[in-house]
């Protein structure tokens, strides 16, 4: 059956290497590598670990025997690919790309893509069905206080069913993650709050969730690229689908469902302890008194790719700066943050940057229904527009007197 957007499929790895090593019957790993191999896309980018399991790494692949370096779990990398694309990968003006993404680097691609700093339609999107991942910090923390292991010992880590697994070569050991998140362990702040859990903006949403009866990878078909993409690595071998097993169906269904009503109850908690009114804004003034304007919250961030450290100078060297510094960022942020993270993850003073941010964003989607990162849709009243219907204005300005000039050329 030719795949339609909408079709959902088992699918698995004819390449017994990738069967092995790949997460849940290798379909992802086999599908970059197709993609690379038939010419489709130019690179693959892509996650491995590095010095251990702690250390994610990414890496911009163009010869496909180098894909299965980039197999399997890696929860505690918390990197945000979609930055990497504007920042180092020029903007995919040039260059076609495949890439396996969370949720929350979809959505960032699709902020970039706004901005005109990606060319969305270079970029193969395999979306990975994410319940979290988890800084490696608090990884290791977590592994000797409640697995009571050696961090330096874990060779592998897995989510299966509820439950955080790691494994040294010895032995396996496994918590369920409702009880390592009462313990105020677990996956990151930002990612207990996210609502993005199958990431159907990508061309293919694929993860294990809902597969019964065999190893394979459940495959959402969601746009017409990814239908095409999963067809011709059919028709090459290089890849077996099967029908969904329909209590697969209901089960995924029941999964995706239950950990948006866990997110939702995050978001309360968390956005509770924020406060209202006066109290909000008496403890973001405190907390972001700590700063040290290192700009990291600003260099990370989707929504502020395009800007100038220059354009946030408010109160020029003085440190801590004035709140006016981040009020500002709050406010050119306020209808784009995708709750990625990587404001507070990097940030070096721990300034709970993501927890305003995502805070007002959800109250700015409350208030004019428009979420960030799910389509290529600006809203009317947005920090967003405003820039753009500014830069709109700038170039007018500057072909009319380059038109203007012209005039005086041909009048002399």
């Amino acid at each position: 059956m030719k795949p339609s957007e909408g079709d959902m499929f088992y699918v698995q790895a004819c390449d017994q290497k990738l069967l092995e090593k790949g997460e849940s019957g290798g379909a992802v790993s086999a599908l970059l590598k197709f993609a690379l191999e038939s010419g489709s896309v130019d690179a693959v980018l892509g996650v491995r670990k590095g010095a251990d399991i702690y250390d994610a790494v990414p890496v911009l692949i163009t010869d496909p025997a180098e894909i299965s370096e980039i197999s399997g779990s890696l929860h505690f990398g918390t990197l945000l690919l979609s930055r990497l694309f504007s920042k180092y990968l020029e903007k995919a003006e040039n260059l076609k790309i495949a890439v396996a993404l969370k949720g929350c680097d979809v959505m960032g691609l699709y902020e970039l893509a706004k901005r005109g700093e990606v060319r969305l339609e270079n970029v193969l999107m395999l979306g990975l069905n994410c319940g979290g991942s988890i800084s490696p910090e608090m990884a290791r923390k977590m592994i000797v206080e409640t697995f009571a292991v050696n961090p330096d010992l874990v060779k592998k880590e897995r989510i299966a069913k509820g439950k955080f697994i790691v494994e040294t070569p010895e032995e396996e050991f496994s918590i369920p993650i409702d009880k390592l998140e009462e313990a105020n362990f677990g996956r990151r702040s930002n990612c207990r709050r996210c609502k993005l859990k199958i990431p159907r903006q990508a061309d293919l949403a694929c993860g294990e969730w809902g597969v019964m009866g065999m190893e394979a990878t459940f495959v959402e078909v969601c746009s017409a690229k990814g239908a095409e993409l999963l067809k011709q690595a059919k028709t090459a071998g290089v890849v077996e689908t099967f029908p969904p097993v329909p209590k697969g169906v209901e089960i995924r269904g029941k999964i995706e469902k239950s950990m948006l009503k866990l997110a939702e109850g995050w978001r309360e908690k968390d956005f509770q302890s924020l406060g209202e009114g006066k109290t909000r804004l008496k403890q973001l003034v405190d907390e972001t008194s700590r700063c040290i304007k290192c700009y990291t919250c600003i260099e990370v961030c989707p929504a502020l790719s395009g800007t100038k450290v220059s354009d946030f100078t408010i109160t020029p060297g003085k440190v801590p700066p004035s709140f006016a510094f981040h009020a500002l960022r709050y406010s050119l942020v306020a209808d784009s943050c995708i709750n990625c993270g990587q404001c507070e993850e990097l940030c070096p003073m721990d300034i709970p940057n993501a927890l305003f941010m995502h805070s007002f964003a959800v109250e700015f989607q409350e208030l004019y229904g428009y979420q960030a990162g799910q389509d290529l849709s600006v809203p009317n009243i947005s920090p967003l527009e405003i820039f753009r219907q500014k830069e709109s204005r700038k170039k007018n300005q500057v072909v009319k007197k380059i038109e203007a000039h012209k005039v005086e050329i041909r009048v002399s």
